[in-house]
Parts: structure tokens; C-alpha cells; sequence
């Protein structure tokens, strides 16, 4: 799995906390919206074990994914690619056994790097994309560093058009929607020569150059508060356009501007983002995906595989409650 804590390990440099600060919007067109109509929510509560520490294969995941009461299980491209058909049959069988549907799963290629990387894994994609087609999975998506030390704004927005675009097409082949996540934290921004997109007019506009019809956006709780957005950006999302959806809060005691990308929370553990916005926008969007945490969190990641997962589980939980489903 090509990480993002791999590809920005180093990248960051230290910011000193000052005062405490937070983005509360107060906005609350979206929630009322939802609220007036009597909406549920659609999305389901879903388990991805590698953004909260938890090891194991695909198999491991559906059972603790089960065992804790997720709705849902991220989709291991990799595994899924280097099964047989017949074992592909077996592990969605599994999976439909015991209640579970798929969430996502990770663009399983690199395409930041160079031209040949690329062109390498490109030509696996096709078969890849038709394993996961095969198990049910619809959904996939990747992130978008905000940054490039050699690339210029404009030379890195054709980078990424040319060759997502490429991946795009395969993908839509096989049925496959495909996301990206936009990453909005200043301090990573700032860490490259070549500062790239960071909010969601961005990667629609980027979506737009890509232009096929399968493209979407990740969307992130994280990224929508360190992006600086409010519940109106919120409001222009349909669920058409939302592949995907990660769940986090911030640390206490740094401005906006000063988060950073790796040191996350669980989703409601300090309020500092505005949780029922954001969820009650995906609510009146009508979103019907995953929704799953993406702390990178320490204190999590050292807890053993049980431990973690019900922290996660739980957390969720309390956000839906907040929307009262």
C-alpha cells in the first residue's frame, strides 16, 4: 500500500504551538436542511485498519470489522489483485456473511514519481481493476500532495491530469468511481518549494481537466477545516460527487494554520472541528459510502488491533450521534 505517511515522512517541519484557535462555522444551513426533511444517514461506518494502526490481511480486517460492528471494510486492491477467482468468490461471501458491504479501497499505483514507476503500474491496473470489479468493490480514490519541490503549480496540475486521467478511463471500464482527496494543511503546503491544491474548488477544477465522468472527490473532515472551508461549501456536494469520506478532529492549542498533517485525532476527542457540520453536509448530500477515521494517530497506532478498533468504532458512533443517526 503506497502510504501518505511513507511519501511525507520528513516532509514536515516542526511548528511551534501557540495559541489555541479553532474554525467554528457557524453556518448551519446544511444541518437545518437535513434536519427539515427528516434525513438519515446513508453512509456507513467503516473499517480501514491501516489509518489507525491496525495490522493484518484482508480476511483479519473483515473479522474484526464484524467482531466491533462496522458497516463496512476497505478493499485492499493488492490483496483483492492476487487472488484467484475463486478465491475472490470466498472472500465476498465471507464478507456478505457477516453483514459487511466494501468501503473503498487506494489507487494501487504511483503516480508522483517517475514516468517508468508508473507506466509499470499502469499496465497491472487493468487487471487489478477487474479482480476488484469482480468482488463488488466500487469505489476508489487517492490523495494529492499540496506541494512539489521541482514541479511548478502548472506543471504538477498537468502531471496529475495526464496520468490520473489515464487511470481514470481504466478505472471507469470496470465500474469503478474514482475520488480524490484534496490535503489542506498550511504547514504541509508551505514544506515544498511549489505549493499545489489544497481545497475543493481545486480538485473539482482538476477533476474537470481529467474529464471522466467517474471522477469524485474524497472528502475529509480534516482537510475541510484546515482548507478553511464552512457548511457552504459543504452545501454544494451531491452524492454523486463524494467518492469517499474520512472522519477526524484536530489537537487543542494550534491555530488552523498551524495543524499539522500527521498528528490527528479521532474523530469528537477535542471538538475543535465543527463534527456536526460536517456530517450533517454529508447527510443532505445523501451520501452513501464509507465513512471511516484517519487519525495518524500515535497514542491509537500503540494500541493493540482490538483496542484500536473499538476506539474507532466508538468514536464514529458518538459523531453520528451528535446528528441523532
Amino acid at each position: 500500500m503506497i502510504s501518505r505517511r511513507a511519501m511525507i515522512a520528513g516532509s514536515i517541519a516542526t511548528v511551534a504551538a501557540a495559541g489555541s484557535g479553532s474554525l467554528k462555522t457557524t453556518l448551519a444551513e446544511v444541518g437545518d436542511k437535513a434536519a427539515s426533511t427528516g434525513q438519515k444517514r446513508k453512509f456507513t461506518i467503516d473499517l480501514r485498519g491501516f489509518s489507525i494502526g491496525v495490522n493484518g490481511d484482508l480476511n483479519e480486517m473483515i473479522d474484526l470489522a464484524a467482531k466491533h460492528k462496522f458497516e463496512s471494510v476497505n478493499a485492499d486492491s493488492y490483496f483483492i489483485g492476487q487472488l484467484s477467482e475463486d478465491e475472490i468468490v470466498e472472500l465476498t461471501s465471507s464478507l456478505k456473511e457477516k453483514g459487511l458491504v466494501w468501503g473503498s479501497t487506494p489507487l494501487p499505483i504511483e503516480f508522483r514519481k517517475d514516468e517508468a514507476k508508473f507506466k509499470d503500474d499502469l499496465a497491472l491496473l487493468p487487471k487489478r481493476a477487474a479482480a476488484i470489479q469482480m468482488a463488488g468493490v466500487r469505489r476508489m480514490g487517492t490523495y494529492i500532495l499540496p506541494g512539489h519541490n521541482e514541479l511548478t503549480y502548472l506543471e504538477n496540475f498537468k502531471l496529475h491530469a495526464d496520468r490520473l486521467r489515464e487511470c481514470a478511463k481504466i478505472l471507469n471500464d470496470h465500474d469503478l468511481r474514482f475520488g480524490i482527496e484534496y490535503v489542506g494543511p498550511q504547514t504541509l503546503r508551505n514544506s515544498s518549494r511549489f505549493p499545489f491544491l489544497h481545497t475543493m474548488k481545486e480538485a473539482r477544477e482538476l477533476n474537470n481537466e481529467i474529464g471522466v465522468d467517474n471522477m469524485g472527490l474524497i472528502m475529509d473532515s480534516w482537510h475541510w477545516y484546515t482548507a478553511g472551508e464552512t457548511a457552504e461549501d459543504l452545501a454544494t456536494l451531491t452524492n454523486d460527487e463524494i467518492v469517499a469520506c474520512d472522519l477526524n478532529d484536530a489537537p487543542v492549542g494550534l491555530t488552523i494554520d498551524q495543524q499539522i498533517d500527521q498528528a490527528r485525532e479521532l474523530p469528537m476527542a477535542t471538538g475543535v472541528i465543527d463534527i456536526k457540520v460536517f456530517l450533517d453536509g454529508m447527510i443532505a448530500a445523501g451520501y452513501d459510502g464509507p465513512i471511516r477515521a484517519e487519525p495518524f494517530n500515535a497514542a491509537l497506532n500503540a494500541l493493540d488491533n482490538d483496542e484500536a478498533c473499538e476506539a474507532t468504532r466508538k468514536s464514529i458512533q458518538s459523531a453520528c450521534d451528535l446528528v441523532g443517526r
